[in-house]
């Protein structure tokens, strides 16, 4: 074995040993090679071995650190559970109104007869049925998007949409515009496509125009994949005028665009979809998963109507046609008043968990929306991202890293999205208290 991996190996065996903690940064490489005898270019080639094995991470200009995480994702050995306790998680988002499934049982409880059930246990084609496309219709058109049933396709959920609205618009190799802190998923999802994610310039508007059709001529984009209301994880929505001059831009240069809508029924009133704008360019991407429950859902896709049968070859060769059951439920719940009753009381819900955090995180750097179910918290010096994560853990709270959200080679963000939905409201409220705590006790720390 080389001598620069039995050297690796050591600092390996001391970080998941806990002798080197999360957090920790290690020596400059050159003062790293005077203390082991080696060459400044052995050290370069311990330091990207470490890299490599998922260890440590290293940041152009601040030196390099070790990880929070294990290099599969999962808390490394290096960090402290809280003895006893679940983790309170503010990572997953899936909010829940008081008597959910007491309001939503009705509506199931015809489909368990036999006769009803053998028929909505059948397989659903890509266009769902006639009454699930006159359901997803209105609902639209109360979003300010007034379409055509014929151009509603539907999948498992709002993940699978998106999913098959790219594999439809984008060869392997091509280029899409994003902006630069977006959905992870998307990032999952174009990497098992081979899609190139091109970072957007944005200001306090939104995604700017000249950015786009830079990144265009630089090499053409197949598509945009852009969040409008409720941008995940800032929770920025984007101003009516700037929208009309993102449609005018994808028009004039042919940019097929995918509006991801999963958040907006939290905006009443906000601006209108793009896809209102630009018909013939955007598909828009909507579910059920955040109005009724993760569990069984559905995710549609409004498209232009020359390309209904494209997306529809990517869902069924995707394998991600919505479940008939699912179908016939969610029929049933948008035509009962559930689904309205549901948004209503998560309205409410998210605007008390915006408050909840205003308090208790009062003078810190933090952007959000009083109507959305999540934050972006800009960390207060010298908090690092990967560092604030794993200490969080250590007090049996998962956040996610600003890194899971970042495109492009740039500078990980100091920040951390912090998922409101999910936790029960007295334990959210302990978890933003301890948060600001651990963030104020850091930040002391470093002035003394």
């Amino acid at each position: 074995m080389d001598d620069y991996r039995r050297i690796a190996d050591r600092i390996a065996a001391d970080i998941t040993g806990g002798r080197l903690r999360p957090g920790q940064r290690l020596p400059p490489q050159r003062a790293f090679a005077r203390r082991h005898g080696i060459a400044p270019s052995t050290a370069g080639r311990i330091y990207a071995e470490l890299v490599r094995r998922g260890l440590v991470v290293g940041e152009v200009g601040r030196g390099t650190f070790v990880r929070a995480t294990a290099p599969d994702g999962q808390p490394g050995h290096t960090l402290t559970e809280a003895a006893g306790a679940p983790l309170v998680n503010l990572e997953l988002n899936y909010p829940s109104a008081p008597g959910q499934a007491e309001l939503l049982a009705p509506a199931l409880a015809p489909l368990l007869r036999p006769d009803a059930l053998g028929q909505a246990l059948r397989p659903a084609a890509a266009a769902g049925t006639p009454a699930a496309r006159e359901a997803v219709a209105a609902l639209l058109a109360r979003g300010g998007l007034r379409t055509g049933p014929e151009r509603i396709l539907f999948t498992g959920n709002a993940r699978q949409a998106i999913a098959a609205t790219l594999a439809a618009l984008v060869r392997p190799g091509g280029r899409v515009g994003v902006e630069p802190l977006t959905y992870p998923l998307v990032k999952e999802i174009a990497a098992r496509l081979g899609v190139v994610l091109v970072p957007l310039a944005t200001d306090a508007e939104g995604p700017l125009p000249g950015s786009v059709a830079a990144a265009h001529r630089g090499a053409p984009l197949s598509a945009l994949y852009l969040q409008p209301t409720l941008h995940n994880p800032t929770s920025h929505t984007t101003s009516p005028g700037r929208l009309r001059q993102l449609a005018d831009t994808v028009h004039r240069l042919g940019i097929p665009v995918v509006e991801d809508r999963i958040w907006s029924f939290l905006h009443p009133g906000g601006t209108p979809p793009l896809a209102a704008l630009a018909p013939g360019l955007v598909h828009l991407v909507d579910g059920l998963s955040k109005r009724v429950a993760p569990g069984l859902t559905v995710g549609f896709a409004v498209v232009p109507g020359d390309r209904v049968e494209a997306v529809a070859r990517a869902v069924r060769s995707g394998g991600w046609s919505a479940g008939g059951f699912a179908l016939e439920a969610a029929v049933r719940w948008l035509g009962d008043g559930t689904v309205d009753h549901l948004v209503a009381a998560k309205r409410q819900d998210a605007r008390r968990r915006q408050r909840l955090l205003a308090e208790k995180l009062a003078g810190f750097a933090v952007r959000s929306d009083p109507a959305a179910y999540f934050a972006w918290w800009e960390l207060p010096a010298p908090w690092r991202a990967d560092t604030f994560t794993a200490a969080a853990r250590a007090h049996g709270i998962a956040v996610t890293p600003g890194a899971a959200f970042r495109v492009g080679p740039g500078r990980t963000p100091d920040a951390v999205r912090l998922g409101l939905g999910s936790a029960p409201e007295p334990e959210l409220a302990r978890a933003l208290a301890t948060l600001a705590g651990l963030a104020r006790d850091g930040a002391a720390a470093d002035s003394g």
